[in-house]
This record gives structure tokens, sequence and C-alpha cells, in this order.
């Protein structure tokens, strides 16, 4: 796909009018051309000619495309060997943190994702056209070549740009070259809800080879099926199953935006049973639209976001409560069911329905009770199981089977779409075999590819492997200290423009408390993910630290895992307890066990660029923090290839 909407060397920009700029751009828009985005086009064209006549051996790319964040930069300038990322706030009088945000974010896009970028400098650019001037003198650089965001005013660009040119010397880039390089992006699941929500395509938003491929020919495959299951007037369910960090989410979230765009009659809706990832998406895509009605000139107001995003992602037991309350099918006739392995057995359903709802004698399991709410319908309705495994941290997970022993038992006459990986004993009536629904290619960030297999040994005990599979990640920071101060000392360091960082714990961690990590006050989701990081509720503050329940599903940049003796060596195993009343206690029951080692393997795979882990130094007086306990878990960590954190 075309990456800018124009590009061309600035030393053609005097064989066209302003018109003809004009009719390129307005030509590319998907979307209605809004009066706010014809003003500021006119602007940046006029501009652009102004740049054009002091810089013409620059080459210019107007509204590039930033595929993570979903956005499209205004201008970006090739000049004197540099990259210039520029973005206009026409009317602005002062340099706001967002915009700054918004800038150093399209920089930090590029030279993360864009093979092209990696080794060339790059400069951000905020253009508040108003403002008071910052002339570049203090521009500071990173280590890996890019420049904190600037601030100028329109008068200043071009001097700022000559004089970083004057300054800072490079070899001259080939625009067509660097143009046609690799993107290769990796939005978080909030980028991806947002980019999606807005109209994007999921081609544009993920990376540009297997990957998005990948997911292009399942959501193909899946549109079929609904196609064929309206003309048929059929039900219909698809399992959708995927290796670790292959975007089963993105997936899901793809599916249902397409439908809602292409068929508003079909209410397509994501379902989730992840309340804090519920809470995080709604809130982001809330936040999002009243930002771009705002950027439009439109008026909207967050209530009104709030219930479209809401009629779009809802919790599942929202969706369940309301079914209870009517016999109707469902508005609803298309269903994306996220982490469809995690639904409630017959006990924990049956548990829940007679305590919680008074729902006596309900027996039926959670996959059985939500297909017969959906089969309401008289003619035709979809559902589409998104399937995860390997971390189970919640009492009464069915697992998949129950979905198809359900299918098996009362409902033959649906039809299941089945990927060939996806082993099962039932006897289902209308079987379909599909290898597209299988997600086989791993999106994970571009540092983190294979973070899970990394985990994976180090939550089995296997430190010789970790440390081989530790090998292949050394742009992955991995380190360890026993100082937390220290560590987020390296967490603010770390963290650039809008990136995250926070402190992870288990929800177990109860002996974490004496260091200020408190994990029994819980956080407000959707604030600790999305609050600017001036707000003591942010992760960035660095002071709540959020449990395995609140970030399965989500990730952030940088994360420290703070860890506890609930998981602790004993010779060359793990061992799980539990802190109950003053003491700690074993567990013996196999099913917690493994939730206790799940909760670390979520914790320790939430970072997409790098992980510190604080493992206390204990105490030689309470014996509930024993120093011989943390001291091993310490020495095993090490062992796996966890660094101590540079002083």
């Amino acid at each position: 796909m075309d990456r800018a909407y124009i590009s061309l060397p600035t030393k053609a920009v005097a064989n066209l009018s302003n018109a003809e700029l004009f009719g390129r751009l307005a030509s590319r828009l998907p979307f209605a051309l809004e009066p706010a985005q014809r003003t500021a086009w006119e602007y940046q064209i006029g501009h652009l000619r102004q740049l054009a006549q002091g810089l013409p051996e620059a080459h210019a790319f107007l509204e590039f495309l930033i595929p993570r964040m979903g956005r499209r930069a205004d201008l970006v300038l090739l000049h004197g060997g540099i990259v210039f990322v520029i973005e206009y706030k026409l009317g602005a009088r002062l340099y706001d943190r967002s915009s700054f945000d918004q800038v150093y974010g399209y920089g930090l896009d590029l030279k993360h994702f864009h093979e092209s970028s990696h080794g060339l400098p790059i400069v951000p650019i905020l253009v508040a056209t108003h403002a008071a001037n910052d002339d570049g003198r203090n521009l500071q650089w990173d280590a890996d070549r890019l420049a904190r965001p600037l601030g100028v005013n329109a008068d200043g660009l071009l001097p700022a740009i000559q004089r970083i040119c004057q300054e800072h010397t490079s070899p001259p880039i080939d625009a067509t070259a660097w143009e046609n390089g690799r993107y290769r992006p990796t939005p978080t699941i909030v980028e991806a809800a947002q980019a999606l929500y807005r109209g994007h395509a999921v081609e544009e938003i993920s990376r540009s080879e297997a990957g998005a491929e990948n997911l292009t020919h399942t959501a193909d495959y899946v549109a079929s099926a609904i196609e064929a299951a309206k003309r048929d007037r059929r039900k219909i369910i698809c399992f959708i199953t995927g290796v670790p960090g292959s975007g089963k989410t993105l997936a899901g979230l793809n599916l249902a935006t397409a439908r809602q765009r292409a068929h508003r009659d079909e209410h397509a809706v994501f379902l989730s049973g992840n309340g804090p990832l519920v809470d995080v998406l709604s809130e982001a895509l809330a936040l999002d639209a009243v930002a771009r009605a705002r950027e439009a000139g439109t008026i909207t107001s967050k209530t009104q976001e709030d219930r479209r995003a809401a009629a779009f992602i809802q919790n599942i037991h929202h969706f369940r409560d309301d079914a209870l309350a009517t016999r109707n099918a469902p508005v609803e006739k298309v269903a994306v069911f996220d982490e469809a392995q995690r639904a409630w057995d017959v006990e924990q359903t049956s548990k829940f329905m007679q305590q919680k709802k008074g729902q006596l004698g309900f027996s039926m399991s959670e996959p059985e009770f939500l297909l017969s709410v959906m089969d309401r319908h008289d003619d035709w309705c979809a559902i589409i199981c998104l399937v995860g495994g390997g971390q189970e941290i919640n009492t009464g997970e069915a697992g998949i089977e129950e979905w198809l022993r359900a299918l098996e038992r009362s409902f033959r006459h649906w039809q299941a779409h089945i990927p060939d990986s996806l082993a099962h004993s039932c006897h289902l009536a209308d079987e379909v075999t599909a290898p597209a629904l299988h997600l086989a290619t791993s999106l994970r960030s571009f540092r983190a590819e294979r973070l899970s297999d990394f985990v994976g040994h180090v939550i089995a005990g296997d430190s010789a492997a970790a440390r081989q599979v530790k090998a292949a990640l050394n742009s992955f920071p991995l380190h360890i200290t026993r100082d937390l101060e220290q560590a987020r000392r390296w967490l603010r360091q770390k963290r650039r423009g809008a990136e995250r960082a926070g402190l992870l714990a288990s929800s177990n961690a109860a002996r974490l408390k004496p260091h200020g990590v408190f994990v029994k006050a819980k956080i407000e989701p959707a604030k600790w993910f999305l609050a600017p990081s001036d707000d003591v509720r942010a992760s960035d503050a660095l002071e709540d630290a959020a449990t395995e329940f609140d970030v399965q599903g989500l990730e952030l940049d940088w994360t420290c895992v703070c860890w506890d003796a609930n998981y602790r060596r004993d010779g060359d195993q793990w061992h799980a307890l539990q802190f109950k009343g003053t003491r700690w206690q074993a567990v013996n029951d196999e099913a917690r066990k493994a939730y206790v080692a799940n909760a670390y393997r979520v914790l320790l795979t939430r970072g997409r660029q790098g992980m510190v882990v604080f493992v206390p130094e204990g105490s030689t007086e309470d014996a509930t923090r024993a120093r011989a306990n943390y001291d091993a878990i310490y020495a095993f960590l090490s062992d796996c290839g966890f660094s101590d954190l540079p002083s």
C-alpha cells in the first residue's frame, strides 16, 4: 500500500498549484472531508511551499501512515540525511504534553518498526503555529539516534531544520528506497482497537508479511462463513486458535469492527470475560473518539462515546445477565467471544447462578448457556470463539472441550468450523475443518518474539533451556534487582513518549507490603493503563502494582515484576504457596498450583520492550520473609539469564 497520500521532491512543489496538491490529498481520503481537515491541508500546503523554497533538495511525504498508531503524520521530510517527522497544531499557542507524545510516538514507530529508518537520525517536530519559538539549539539525542521532540512555531520550522542539518551531518537518504523499506508494526491491543474502531484495515496496522496475511485469510474465511449462514438461514460457530502472540484478540476485534462497518444490522459485538480488558478498551475507544471529534471540529460527548463503545465491546457476564432477564433473542447476530476456553464449567456456573442470581436448579455450563442464548434467533446467527491456552488463572474454567460437548449434546443443528490443529473427541453432526482458522505466525513485539518461550522454561524450572532462548533475546533487556527503587529509576529512564511502564505482582504476593507493594489495594485498570504519567493512578507513576487479573490480555512497554515467596524454589522445584493469616501455607491442589504458576507466566509476558524482576532481600527477623527463600528465587532467575540491573 502507498505509505503517503503525496510523495514528491520539494523542487517539484513549484510545478503544482495549491488546488492540484489539495486534490491529490482529498482523492486519497477514505472518509468524508471535514471542514477542519480542509483548513489544515490548505494551511500545510501553503507552508510546504515556503519550506520547499528553503529546502530544494529535500523529499516530502504528506499524510504519512504510522501503522502501529493507526494515524498519519502530517509531514515527513528527508533532508540532510535526517528524517524529520512533523505534526502541525493549527492555532496552538502552547506545546502541550499530549502533542509532544504524539509526534514522539511517530518517531518511535519509525525507529522501531520501519527497517529503512532503524539506523537513521530521526527528529520529531511539533509545530504549534502560534506558540513562542524554540530555536532547536537544545536538541537532545537518545542512544539510538532518535531526538527528543522539538517544539517550534510556523516561522521557526525552516530555520530549525536548516540549523539541525548544519550541526548534525549524515549521508544523503535515497527517498525511494526509504519509502519502500519494510514496515513491521506491532501495535498494542489498545492501539489496535482504536485504529480498527476508526476504520483502518488490519493490514494497515499489522506486520506487513506473514502475520497480516494470516489475519486476513482468517478474516476472509470467517466472513465467507457468515455470509453463507445468512444465505442458508443457519447457525454457525467458528473456533480460532493460534500460537502465543499470534493476534487472536486482534483477529476478533478486526472481525467485529468489519461486520459493524459493513453490516450494521448485525450488531456485531466483542464479548470478553476479562473485565479489566473490557474497561480499558472501552475507555480507550471513547477517549480517542472524543479527541478525534475535537480535532475535526465536530460535536460529541464522553457519555455518548461511552455508550457507543459499550455497544461494541461488552463484558460477557453483562451479556449473560441481560439474557437471563428475558427469553427474547439478543439484538446481536454476530458475537465474538474472547478467551472462550475460560468460560465456566457446569459446577462454577450453577454455583454462581444459584448464589448470585437466584437461579435455583440452573444446570448448564457457561458455553451451553451462551449457545442457548444465540440459538433463540429464528433464522441465523454466528459465534466466533477465540481460543487461547496455558494462562488459566481462575477457578472453574471449562476449556474449549465444553463448547464442543455442548454442541454435541444440545446444538447438533449448528455447523461448527474448526481449525485442523484443534484435536477433540466429540462427535459433531456438522463439522467443517479449516486450516485458515489457525493463526500460525507470532505478532509479538519486535523485541519479544521469543519471550513466551523463555518464560515457559523459567516457569517449568529449566534454567538451561531458558539461558539458550535468552541468547536470542539480545534486544529485550531482562534484568533482576534486589532494590525496588533502582528498578523504578530504570523504568523511568527507559520510558519515552507515550510508552507505558508499570509495577506488576501476583495477587497473593502478600509479603511485598513492607516494600510498598500492596496487592490488596485494587487499581482502576482504565486509569492505570490510560491516564497520563503525571496522574498518581497511572501505571507510569510506579506507585500501584497491577496483578495478573488486571493485566491479562494487555501489555506495557517496560515492566517490573515484583516476585514474592508465594512461588519459590525448594531444591530443583518450584513450590506454590498462599498467605493466610500470619503464615505461608502450601498449595496442594494441582489446579491451584497451576493458577499460581500461570499468574507468574502472565506477569512475565506483559512487557513489550524490556523487564526487570524485583526480588526482595528478605529478612532475618520476619519468618514470613525469610531471606533464604528470596535468595533461592534470585539465584535461579539469575541462572536462567536475568542479569543484574546496571547501577
